[in-house]
């Protein structure tokens, strides 16, 4: 582990949060030919470099859409912290919803969805998983989906909650899986929104790439190219000025005093998703299940370390969603014909709409 000295001693402290730093190492090596569509309005944003805030390696300095509450817990024998938000309805429906966000992403990320969900009577639940944003990040932890899991049912369980509505986004998806995979009776409903892990990136030949390779990627992340794979992969090639705050949000933890512990989580957390795959028992799932898929997505981990041949084969959602919706069981799949990886945030009318009358069909009492 010569390579986790340089930064040891100096964060010894720190255990915080990357949640959006996956973002960066995708894109860092993210090929031209699939960050290519640049509109205007992002060049523009792009001149700015890497100039912007600088946060702490638990993202301190960037401020949540609800009060933060930390759940104190120990597991692999090291003290951490679960930074999370309880977002109570002021009318509840006796529902709760755990929103479970992507690589690239933070609870944050989900502040329209909170608002949207909370004004329908849904008592909203939205972690930072641990190795991302505002939550502890290990010197040394076994990243597991099942570890993540266990994690957030402690978390649950700790609010006294129990029977629940899992929604998870990208990496969150194969999480949200995991999840309902492991504690079936109390997944009420498991909603899918554009996941990874509807397909074997390995068994579909993209190689592997070590965890010391993902560090070296994940350290050369910037705002800039954080930027161009979003608008390329998650927005289908358009930008907006309200996407630019989660670039920062992602960036600024690179910027700041614990770089190399949030690229060091990053660089492990991707090696989770490579070599834990959810494909193979998609069928077991039992739960309704609402899988939100915008058709314009192409996201695939390792995508551009894989011969252009592999490379062709990988990220085709429309394909992904309809093969996961005859799979499992009780799927019922809606399509965005016109969005991408991040349907939530780029037509925010249209997903909570899908979403809403998607929740409202399953009783409140299976």
């Amino acid at each position: 582990m010569n390579l986790q000295r340089p930064f040891l001693h100096a964060v010894s402290s720190v255990c915080a949060g990357a949640a959006l730093c996956a973002a960066s190492v995708a894109l860092a090596a993210t090929p031209a030919n699939e960050a290519s569509p640049v509109v205007a309005s992002a060049a523009s944003a792009s001149s700015l470099a890497d100039a912007g805030p600088a946060y702490g390696p638990e993202l301190q300095g960037f401020n949540y859409p609800a009060p933060v509450g930390r759940f104190e817990f120990t597991s692999q024998g090291v003290p951490l912290q679960m930074a999370y938000m309880d977002v109570k309805p002021a009318h509840a429906n006796g529902r709760t919803v755990v929103l479970l966000h992507g690589k690239n992403f933070c609870s944050a990320t989900w502040d329209a969805t909170i608002r949207r969900l909370s004004d329908a009577g849904y008592r909203v639940i939205a972690p930072d998983q641990i190795g991302f944003c505002k939550s502890s990040k290990p010197e040394h932890y076994q990243y597991s989906f099942q570890q993540l899991a266990r994690n957030t049912h402690a978390l649950l369980e700790s609010l006294g909650v129990s029977d629940v509505t899992v929604v998870g986004h990208s990496t969150g998806g194969m999480l949200a899986i995991r999840y309902a995979l492991m504690y079936p009776r109390e997944t009420q409903q498991l909603v899918l929104v554009n996941p990874i892990g509807l397909e074997d990136w390995k068994a579909k030949g993209v190689p592997s790439l070590s965890v010391d390779q993902w560090y070296q990627r994940e350290l050369k992340t910037t705002a800039d190219g954080i930027r161009r794979y979003e608008q390329a992969t998650y927005y289908a090639g358009q930008w907006r000025a309200d996407y630019e705050p989660w670039v920062q949000m992602l960036a600024g933890m690179y910027r700041g005093p614990g770089k190399q512990i949030v690229a060091w989580n990053s660089a492990l957390l991707y090696d989770m998703i490579y070599t834990q795959p959810v494909f193979y028992e998609l069928g077991q799932l039992q739960m309704p299940t609402l899988l939100l898929i915008g058709q314009k997505d192409t996201t695939a981990i390792g995508k551009d370390a894989a011969p252009p041949e592999v490379r062709a084969k990988l990220g085709h959602y429309p394909e992904l969603g309809r093969a996961a919706a005859k799979v499992i069981p009780h799927a019922t799949l809606v399509e965005f014909a016109g969005l991408g990886h991040a349907p939530q945030m780029q037509d925010p009318d249209a997903f909570h709409k899908a979403l809403l009358d998607g929740l409202a069909a399953v009783p409140a009492n299976r």
